[in-house]
């Protein structure tokens, strides 16, 4: 039986659709291991640095617990039995965030190890294990990622929708909506007529009287002309329009998707930039001549203990709270240049050959 119509050449062109596929789904996809591994490599050096913080603020709060003993043993000053629970209290809660900062330090770097093990690497990657440093997590700073893209945080949604056309998700869901397209194409082809052909050969012995006997051959030719096609053709026809809209709707969904959470980092981003600068140019300085001067206070017999000790938790948490800005900043970043993402090189030159 021979195809009906073009079938033959619509499957091919339907598969090769469908293969340019996959390219973009594989730098989609490196773009996802890229914000994934970042996360968790942010989380890490979080983790690490507020350690690095309270252990150093440790140190201070030991010191505020040796002279409230020290004071309150002497009976000099005006330092009181809770003044020396309150700077015991504090220590211990100090230590107890250093257990669950630990914790979470230890377990994103377990995370992280599922991406960049060195073993992983050996088995699975063309990569040298042995000359990367994947088995010592490296978190003693904080690089400083970069958008891809800046004049994007200023265009309008036009613009930005133009852009985000070009992602490699995006592009990978147009391959559906051409194969899907073609895949109209076929169903269509099923209203032509079919031709077979058919050929026989049959071998006949001798008759009872031992006479020959020709052997037979024959030929022939048959089509399937469809007639009736309201019950079949048409409902295939139909129901390969509505899985190609069904496809472009899918595309416009995750497009939309796309718009929304890209303002969205777009306005986090620009907010954690306005926290940073009031942290660092004021609050912090703020904080830091405040604690100074409730300790000056009280070692000139003036100011009271507590004070001391609420002012050093003040500095420690607005570290903390810096930190976390900055960190922070580092993922919205890391994920507004996956939307800003374009593909590959030989997937460029692709596009533009194909118009």
């Amino acid at each position: 039986m021979l195809p009906r119509g073009n079938t033959l050449e619509l499957q091919t062109q339907k598969f090769q659709l469908l293969s340019g596929q996959n390219p973009y789904l594989r730098d989609d996809r490196k773009e996802q291991v890229s914000v994934t591994v970042t996360s968790l490599w942010l989380n890490a050096f979080e983790a690490k640095e507020s350690i690095r913080l309270i252990e150093t603020d440790r140190e201070l709060f030991e010191q505020l617990v040796e002279i409230s003993e020290a004071s309150y043993s002497t009976a000099y000053g005006s330092t009181q039995q809770q003044d020396v629970v309150r700077a015991q209290l504090e220590l211990t809660r100090l230590d107890d965030r250093l257990t669950k900062l630990k914790q979470q330090q230890e377990v994103s770097q377990k995370q992280l190890g599922q991406w960049v093990s060195g073993r992983f690497v050996q088995h699975y990657s063309m990569l040298d294990a042995s000359t990367t440093a994947f088995n010592d997590i490296d978190t003693s700073f904080l690089p400083t990622l970069e958008l891809r893209r800046r004049d994007l945080l200023d265009m309008d949604e036009q613009t930005l929708v133009e852009a985000l056309t070009k992602h490699p998700s995006i592009l990978g869901v147009e391959s559906l909506i051409k194969a899907s397209n073609t895949e109209i194409e076929l169903a269509k082809q099923k209203y032509k007529p079919q031709w077979g052909v058919s050929a026989s050969y049959g071998y006949r012995g001798n008759d009872a009287a031992g006479g020959n006997r020709a052997d037979l051959f024959s030929i022939g030719v048959s089509f399937d002309l469809p007639i009736f096609t309201e019950k079949r053709q048409d409902k295939q026809v139909q129901s390969a329009v509505s899985e190609a809209e069904s496809v472009k709707t899918k595309k416009w969904m995750l497009l939309r998707e796309m718009i929304a959470e890209f303002e969205s980092a777009k306005v986090q981003l620009q907010r954690l930039n306005q926290r940073n600068e009031l942290y660092q140019q004021k609050l912090l300085p703020q904080i830091h001549e405040q604690a100074e001067a409730a300790l000056t206070a009280y070692t000139n017999d003036e100011g009271d203990f507590s004070e001391v000790v609420r002012a050093r938790i003040d500095v420690l948490d607005a570290e903390l709270d810096k930190l976390a800005i900055d960190v922070e900043r580092q993922k919205i970043i890391s994920k507004l240049n996956y939307f800003l993402s374009i593909p590959s090189n030989s997937q460029i030159e692709y596009i533009e050959e194909e118009g």
